[in-house]
């Protein structure tokens, strides 16, 4: 059997993407390199946006997937200004209408989980953002130095 072109492929996790967005919160918006699905978060006294972009690399068919948030705050005198944060968002929020007669709840894992389950099925694998490896060597760079500032400390203070 022969594997799909490159092109022809992306074109298949697209579809498949904008087919499982269908009759949920998230909205599907073709993008150059890739796709959209954007969600809006209900927060108290105002929503935030939250998008999940996905630029897809046609030579591996590996994909990179990448949160942009925009939270509106409040500022002094009745000012507003939207916050911008790009990465990788991990969040949950829960809320509640006014008069209490609706719940909103929202987990950003769960857009996460549904670009993931849709381009597995298909194949493609996901390429970490440069920044995550970045922390993860800072992390482990990090534990390294304490356990090295333990052990000199356990060889001064050894009676």
């Amino acid at each position: 059997m022969n594997e799909p072109s490159g092109a022809h492929a992306a074109d298949e996790l697209r579809a498949r993407a904008e087919a499982a967005t269908t009759g949920t919160p998230y909205r599907y918006r073709w993008t150059e390199r890739g796709f959209d699905l954007v969600v809006d978060v209900p927060l108290p006294g105002g929503r935030r946006v939250h998008t999940y972009r996905v630029a897809l690399l046609l030579a591996g068919r590996t994909f990179t997937l990448t949160d942009v948030v925009h939270t509106p705050e409040r500022g002094p005198l009745g000012t507003t200004r939207k916050t911008v944060e790009t990465g990788r968002a991990r969040y949950r929020t829960w809320s509640r209408s006014l008069d209490g007669s609706e719940r909103h709840s929202f987990s950003s894992a769960d857009g996460h989980r549904l670009i993931r389950g849709v381009a597995g099925e298909l194949g493609w694998r996901e390429l970490k953002p440069a920044t995550q490896k970045a922390a993860l060597v800072t992390g482990a760079f990090g534990g390294l130095v304490a356990l090295g500032t333990l052990i000199a400390l356990a060889i001064a203070f050894w009676p």
